[in-house]
Order: structure tokens, then sequence, then C-alpha cells
């Protein structure tokens, strides 16, 4: 570059005409240069900016529209900083879809939520804060699953209504932390009360929040990771050098406690079951609690309900759970229920973590079977109208789920163990529900006296004593011959029966001769056989992912099972649960599989038995269907009905499969 003097001295010496444009050229060059030397600065800020923030994300849980005009005055602010801020409303906004994506993009997500009456959220964030919830404590999500994502939270709410005080951003921001995204900034709250408010308004409040924001905004652009020294305990913070004490939502303690609910929700829980638990000679409460706070609807005193993830996933027309596949049942209309909660095993891979009571005989006092019938119908119904106007629900599988059609009773717990199960069931068909029964096969007397159910199950975890022992830890001493003649007992029945392996590995996997020993005993019309789901780490169970087989594994034991099983073949297969289907050979009919289930001629039956006393039986083939082509063992859909489409989980950490 050259400098003034040398310009002037090469003026004077090419002053003539013919050098006089030398000059001109000159100084474009400089202009050039300094252009070149501005866009580099702009173009390493560019970097700076998107090194430490992709974009930034301001999301609205707001019903009033003048509290939207807090959003667009952060937009106006943050574009000052030449951060450029996109204004979502909640209602457009798929958690499932869009909250993995935050994790990688660099994205910080800034949630303004209001809350509104009793506490709950404004309509436009209820999908969004029914799926969070949940999430935090789904173990198919795991705890990590939102690591690299960052956020900050401000509440509007007012402090007159005590017990629902800023309850939705105070759940948000503890969800978003069970599940490992970081926060930026403490988490602010608006008081509509001036009387109390920190600041005098609800405007002052969100401004001086606002001011923390930016000044950490503009620290993370200089690439500044963190606000504090990072040594917090036990949910306070102290700044390096200051010793400043931030308020206690800055960060949560390092001990995880899943199932507490905020303070107001938990006082209303205690006091609705604290006459439950006098019904029973020993303390449910923790059961209790713990359950509720995981999405179980509790009926009574030892029935509950839940909405299955693939119900929800078939609303949104992203496939069938595996029962879809092999029985043609439709899952958006499937309730998952139980008419008992206690179980007699204590299995290593339950995946509620056995937070339900456990018990050999039935000890508590019994609820009638249509109260339990018509609040799990009426808890089914209700949950399913959460759904209304969630993005992707198909309208008309949200209007058919609201009328449950089929009754999984395999939610948790014993089913069987219930006194009145036959009055439960014969109120399900009466109501054209079709029935799906598991029993843990500890109770053969029980499974003999059963009236015909649309299809009855049988867990068949291990097949020999010792690691059958090992695996579901029966409560009964003499577990073994219990569980043999639940077997024999399952043979004795005319109407379909399933089998129901569960493979661990390193646990139960090369025991083929011992399986194939007991399915001769029972002679299932089925065998499923599925891969154990990871539940996550627990206490009470030793099993890692290391005991998830692959895919390729539980089909590669399927094929060396039914080659030792000569009236038995694989007939269909359901890849992301990890399961197959091994069907009897009296099902395939011409060369062509018929798994699937005619639940309107099963119904015709089942009234044709009642109304005659049990004298007109009938039996698994009266009520069979042809099975789709997707859905037979070897399609290339390998059980994806092609009716709905397929959605890939982003940031996957673990598999999720199973049901």
């Amino acid at each position: 570059v050259f400098s003034p003097h040398c310009v002037h001295k090469i003026d004077q010496q090419f002053s003539s005409s013919k050098y006089l444009s030398f000059r001109y050229y000159l100084s474009f060059e400089l202009s050039c240069f300094l252009w070149i030397c501005k866009l580099t600065v702009l173009i390493i800020r560019s970097l700076l900016y998107f090194t430490h923030i992709g974009r930034l994300q301001i999301i609205l849980g707001l019903i009033f529209f003048c509290f939207q005009g807090f959003a667009r005055n952060l937009a106006e602010d943050l574009h000052a900083l030449d951060l450029i801020a996109e204004v979502i409303d909640l209602k457009d906004y798929d958690p499932e879809d869009s909250l993995s994506d935050e994790c990688t993009s660099k994205a910080i997500c800034v949630f303004l939520l209001a809350t509104y009456t009793d506490g709950l959220p404004t309509e436009n964030a209820e999908w969004f804060c029914k799926w969070l919830e949940e999430a935090s404590t789904d173990f198919r999500y795991g705890q990590t699953y939102l690591k690299g994502m960052r956020y900050a939270v401000f509440g509007l709410g007012n402090s007159v209504y005590t017990g629902h005080y800023n309850t939705v951003s105070k759940n948000v921001d503890k969800w978003l932390w069970m599940l490992s995204a970081a926060r930026i900034l403490t988490r602010g709250e608006g008081d509509a009360n001036v009387v109390k408010s920190r600041h005098g308004s609800l405007e002052a409040d969100f401004g001086s929040w606002k001011a923390r924001l930016l000044k950490r905004l503009e620290a993370l652009v200089r690439g500044e990771k963190k606000a504090c020294s990072g040594k917090c305990k036990k949910g306070t913070c102290k700044s390096k050098g200051k010793g400043k004490v931030l308020e206690q939502s800055e960060h949560h303690s390092s001990e995880r406690v899943p199932w507490c609910e905020p303070l107001g929700a938990f006082t209303q829980s205690l006091m609705a079951h604290v006459q439950l638990a006098r019904l029973y000679r020993f303390s449910l409460l923790p059961f209790f609690f713990f359950l509720s706070s995981t999405g179980y609807k509790l009926i009574g005193s030892h029935s509950g309900v839940k909405l299955c993830r693939w119900t929800k996933s078939m609303l949104r027309g992203r496939g069938g759970c595996y029962k879809h596949t092999f029985y043609g049942i439709e899952s958006h209309r499937c309730m998952e229920a139980t008419p008992s909660l206690a179980c007699a095993n204590k299995c290593v891979f339950c995946w509620r973590h056995h937070t339900n009571p456990v018990g050999t005989e039935w000890r508590w006092k019994m609820d009638p079977p249509e109260i339990i019938l018509q609040e799990a119908l009426q808890n089914h119904q209700n949950m399913i109208k959460q759904f209304r106007g969630v993005p992707g629900v198909r309208p008309e599988r949200f209007e058919e789920g609201l009328t449950a059609k089929h009754c999984a009773l395999s939610l948790v717990g014993e089913p069987i163990m219930y006194p009145e199960i036959n009055a439960f069931i014969r109120l399900l068909h009466r109501q054209r529900i079709s029935s799906f029964l598991v029993t843990n096969a500890q109770f053969p007397e029980e499974i003999r006296s059963l009236v015909p159910v649309t299809q009855l199950y049988v867990s068949v975890d291990a097949s020999t004593k010792d690691s059958l022992k090992k695996i579901d830890r029966p409560l009964f001493k003499d577990f073994w011959q219990r569980f043999l003649d639940s077997l024999k007992a399952l043979g004795e029945k005319q109407q379909r029966t399933v089998y129901r392996l569960t493979l661990v590995k390193a646990w139960n996997v090369d025991e083929l001769k011992a399986y194939a020993d007991l399915i001769s005993l029972g002679q299932p019309d089925f065998i499923e056989v599925k891969g154990v789901t990871y539940c996550g780490e627990s206490s009470a169970s030793n099993l890692t992912m290391a005991n998830v087989p692959w895919h390729e594994e539980v089909v590669h034991f399927v094929r060396q099972l039914a080659d030792l099983l000569p009236d038995y073949d694989i007939a269909s297969e359901h890849e992301h649960s990890n399961c197959l289907l091994i069907a009897h050979r009296k099902f395939n009919v011409e060369g062509q599989w018929w798994t699937w289930i005619d639940y309107e001629r099963f119904q015709e039956f089942a009234q044709l038995y009642e109304e005659s006393g049990g004298q007109r039986t009938f039996s698994a083939e009266d009520y069979m269907a042809r099975t789709p082509d997707w859905a037979l063992f070897g399609a290339k859909e390998r059980g994806f009905d092609p009716a709905d489409t397929r959605f890939q989980r982003k940031n996957k950490t673990k598999d999720i499969s199973g049901c």
C-alpha cells in the first residue's frame, strides 16, 4: 500500500497528461482495498455469530394480543444487535419434529409463556406442554435427548393466583432441563399484580429480564460459554469472583427426581389419594405419585389407563404398532388399560421400573367393573381430545379415535388378578370393544376360568426354571410349576392364543430347544418374538443397551426357532418394534396368511356365546382375516403400513424401538 507522501511524489513525476489517469487508478485501488477490508470484517463477524448463535427463535405460548408485543419488541432489539430472530406461535411449532433440530443448529429458543386458568397453558401451548412433560419421563427419549439445545424462559402470570403463579413457565423450564437442554439465563417471571411485581409492572419485569438476555447474547457472540463459574451445587449458583448467589431456578439440583410435582399440584394429588391409600393394607402413595406424574390416569383404587405412543403416532399418520401389522387393529382406536396395577413378578425389563405394587393375591378393596370401564373410556377420550388441533393429526382419525374399538389389557400389573375380570371383559364386548389380555403365566386357574377374549397372551420370558427366576423374579415359590400349568391352560383355549417371547441378549437367546418344548406344551396359535426394550437406568435392574438385540439378531433367532417347529412358520414382521410373528400353519390358507382378525365376526360369536350360556363355542379360525401383503415377512415395507408416512426422529441418541 502506498503512503500519502509516496503518492504525492508519483503524482509530481507523472504529471503529464500521459500519466494523469494513474492517480484515478490508484484511488480506485485504495477504495477496493478498503471495501475488501470491510467485507472481511463482516464475514468474520458473521462467522462469530454462526459459531456461537446459529439462529434465534422467540416461541410464544400467549393468549392476549398485547402480550405478543413483547415478542416484537424483543425481536427489534435483537435486530439492532445484528441478530435475526424468528417469532413463532406454539400452535405452529411441533416439538416432536422441531426440538431435536435445536440441539445441532446452534439455535437459541426464547420461550414466552403465559399461565392461564387453573395453572394450565394457553390453548396454543397445550400440545407442546403435554408432549414435553411426557418426553421428560419417557425412557424412549432418555435424559440426554435435548443435549445441545440452548434456551431461556420468561413466564407471564399474576401472583394473585398464588397456587398457579407462572406454573407453565416453571414446568417448561424444568422439563427442558430434565432432557439436558442448557439454560442460558435464569427464568424470568412477569407479574401482572403491580403490588407484588418486582419492578412495578408486567412490562417492567419483562424489560429487566430482556436487558439481561441481550447482555447474555452479546457475551455468547463473543464466545463466552458460561455465565458463571459452572460450580453449581444444590440448586444455587455463585458467580466467579463476585460470590453472587443466583436464584434457585438458574441451576437445578443434580439429583433428578422425575416424579416431583409443583407444590400446588402435589398438594392436590396428595389430598386426592389419601383416601385411596386407606383402602390398602400398605401405603400406595409412592406408586400413585409416580404413575400419575408419568401420564397414567388412575381409576378408583387399583386400575389405570394411559395413552399409548402408537395411538398418538397413528393419529398423525405416522404408522401403527406391531398389533396393527400382525392383527389389523387400528392403533388410534386402541385403549391401553389395566384393572389391576399389582403384579406377581418383578421382571428385570419392566418398563414401569417397578413403580406399581406387587403381590400374590388380591388384597385390596375391589371396584366394580362398570365403574372401571366407564372411567377408563372417559379418561381415554379426554386424552384423545387433547390432540384436537395438534399439527399433523388427521381429522378423520381424530374423530374415530374418540370411540375406542380395542382394549389392550397390558398396561401394567397382572389384569387377570382382578376377581371380576370376566365381568369386565363381557362389558368390553357388549360395547363392541375387542380384548387383548396379557398374563405373566402365574395364575393357571384364572386362565382356565377366563371367558373368551379376542386374543389371550402369555409372557414366556425364559424357557428354563433358572433363567425364568433370573429374568421375571416371580414372587411365588412354586413359580415354575405355575408357569407350566399356565401354558397347559392356554392350550385348552379355543380362541386365539399367543406366546410372547422377549429376547434379552446374553440372558435367554441360547435356549432354542427349551423354547420349542414349551411351545409344544401350550400349542399357541401365534408366537411373538420381540427384542427387549431398554427402559433406561434403574436401581431395580442391571440391564443395559448391550442386552438389546439388533433386529437382524432377532430375525436370526426366529429363523432358527421356526426350523424347530414343524407346524409353524414366520408370517409377519414389524421392524420398528424389533418384533416378528411366528404363526401356526392352520392360518396359512392356500398359500395366503390369515393372521388378521375379523373384529365384527368375533363380536358376533362372543354375543352368541354369552346368550347361549357358553354352549355355542367358537374357534380362532372362525374370525380370522387375510393379512395384507405389506405386513408379510419379507415385504419391502418390513411391517410399515404404506397408507402412513414414516417419521424418522432426528438426533436419535439411542434405539427407541418397541412399544
